[in-house]
């Protein structure tokens, strides 16, 4: 995948984990974009030729990233991770932060891509962490939701 198309995918599923957060959380999320990744957040069987793997990215996190500095991580020789989780995590004066949790495998195969199907390529559109004792019917403010740690 080129650096062209990833950052179209990223900025569409970016759109849509923000309007998808919208319907949970009382905060007043911004349009203005940040990211912070996890690298390799699966647990890979690395005799598998197809992908390629980084395993010097175990443990690695980024954070407060714009959009170009998310693409230059993880499209790598035209390969990108084969899932990445984007959720809304935080929300600031500024920008609406997102968690990118992603896939050690990667590839430039569309048809090794989880969310091919949805139209989103690696990226699945997930819900903002829920608080701890959530009432599904009412909405809750970021920082008081149990947001994944780094």
């Amino acid at each position: 995948m080129k650096k062209p198309e990833f950052l179209y995918l990223l900025l569409g599923a970016s759109f849509v984990s923000y309007r998808f957060a919208k319907s949970f959380v009382k905060d007043k999320l911004k349009s203005d974009f940040r990211y912070d990744i996890i690298l390799n957040y699966s647990n890979d069987d690395t005799a598998m030729e197809q992908f390629d793997f980084y395993p010097e990215d175990n443990d690695k996190r980024f954070f407060n990233l714009n959009e170009n500095e998310v693409v230059d991580i993880l499209c790598r020789k035209n390969k990108v991770p084969v899932w990445i989780d984007i959720s809304v995590c935080k929300v600031d004066r500024k920008f609406t932060t997102f968690n990118l949790l992603c896939a050690g495998r990667y590839s430039d195969n569309p048809d090794e891509y989880y969310y091919k199907k949805n139209g989103s390529g690696p990226f699945g559109i997930k819900s903002p962490n829920f608080p701890p004792g959530h009432n599904k019917d009412k909405k809750f403010k970021l920082k008081n939701s149990n947001q994944l740690k780094f």
